[in-house]
């Protein structure tokens, strides 16, 4: 449950800097900021610091910051004049509106960088770590027929080398029912076991081979130098990967409901949108894999958010960008009050998916085993 317990807190991270990316943004320019709170709904508990009332509200899915001038209908004391949002120029509030999305690459970028360089990767090697006794039929895995033991190296399979576990994972699943010639390194000798593999079902490839062994993990890290250049091409990676997710996702976003509605869950198996509850979940299901795993799992959830918030469309982020760069081009303020009717589709959009992905990761749980 540690896993799961990680990717909560670093949701409620993420939400929270995220916010606080506008906030300080805001405050630095001068611009007036009224509330700063953690969820939504009724308010749990608040303080008052100055002109900012800081708190949490009772629904846990977001947060906000009241800024001055940000709201269109909002009507704007005259003692605040010269400090809303909407009266400075477009820079200050590009810096404003893109300081939340900033957040998350920076927050990915860190945690790339922690997993490459301080926490290390934990990767899989092709020596055995635990022997599986029985299969779910109750009879001896294979492993424990050939007398496969804990602490052996894998060096080959019927004459192929296995360098990496993958290797040997590939090797194994490409002959169901096969009878191998396995090569272990024992404590310095080299012995040759004879195995014949299970075949076990596979969604795939409809059967695949079995032989009933985990492997020995180790850490790996690399200097800092090294650990910025791979941070920087992982969060490359994830924010290429988002962008396309985002796309398929929303292109895909009528065949989702009808996959929903009538059960087919599927096809959309490559498309379907995670709620927290999923991500936790995964977490959780996950955390043997080392805090590695769990820690690039929040990595890559930042990145896909901070994606998600630049769609210029009313009221995300990228939104209020595109307003602004609007003003500048057309040099006259926007009637963003008529931007109303897309600011409700957006927000129904959203409504819609979080509705959707909680219902899936509840009917349909996600799972990466």
């Amino acid at each position: 449950m540690t896993g799961g317990l990680i990717v909560l807190f670093g949701i409620i991270v993420m939400v929270t800097v995220h916010e606080a990316g506008h906030f300080v943004a805001a405050k630095a320019l001068g611009i007036k900021a009224t509330e700063f709170f953690f969820g939504f709904g009724p308010r749990l508990w608040s303080t008052r610091r100055g002109e900012t009332e800081y708190g949490i509200k009772a629904i846990p899915l977001g947060g906000y910051v009241r800024i001055v001038g940000m709201n269109p209908y909002e009507e704007v004391d005259p003692a605040d004049v010269g400090r809303t949002y909407r009266g400075k120029p477009f820079w200050q509030k590009s810096v404003v509106v893109l300081a939340g999305v900033a957040s998350h690459f920076v927050v990915a970028f860190l945690l790339f960088f922690a997993v490459s360089s301080i926490v290390g990767i934990s990767v899989a090697t092709t020596t055995v770590g635990e022997v599986q006794a029985i299969l779910e039929d109750g009879t001896s895995t294979p492993a424990a027929l050939a007398g496969v033991a804990a602490g052996d190296k894998v060096l080959s399979i019927d004459g192929v080398e296995t360098a990496e576990w993958v290797d040997l994972v590939e090797e194994i699943s490409a002959r169901p029912g096969d009878t191998v010639e396995l090569v272990v390194d024992r404590n310095g000798a080299v012995i040759t076991l004879t195995v014949t593999l299970a075949s076990v079902p596979d969604d795939e490839e409809g059967e695949r081979g079995y032989l009933g062994v985990t492997s020995q993990r180790r850490t790996e890290r690399v200097n800092p130098i090294s650990g910025i250049g791979r941070a920087g091409s992982q969060l490359g990676e994830a924010t290429v990967g988002s962008v396309s997710g985002l796309w398929r996702m929303v292109s895909g976003f009528g065949d989702l409901v009808v996959a929903a509605v009538s059960g087919d869950t599927e096809r959309i198996s490559e498309t379907r949108p995670a709620s927290p509850i999923g991500l936790i979940r995964i977490g959780a299901e996950t955390e043997d894999l080392g805090i590695s795993f769990t820690l690039q799992l929040v990595a890559l959830v930042n990145v896909f958010v901070g994606i998600f918030n630049l769609i210029p469309m009313y009221p995300l982020d990228g939104g209020h960008f595109a307003v602004a760069l609007y003003e500048k081009i057309r040099g006259r303020e926007a009637d963003v009050r008529k931007l109303a009717p897309i600011a409700a589709v957006v927000v129904l959009f959203m409504v819609l998916l979080g509705v959707l992905a909680i219902y899936l990761d509840i009917a349909d749980p996600l799972s990466l085993r």
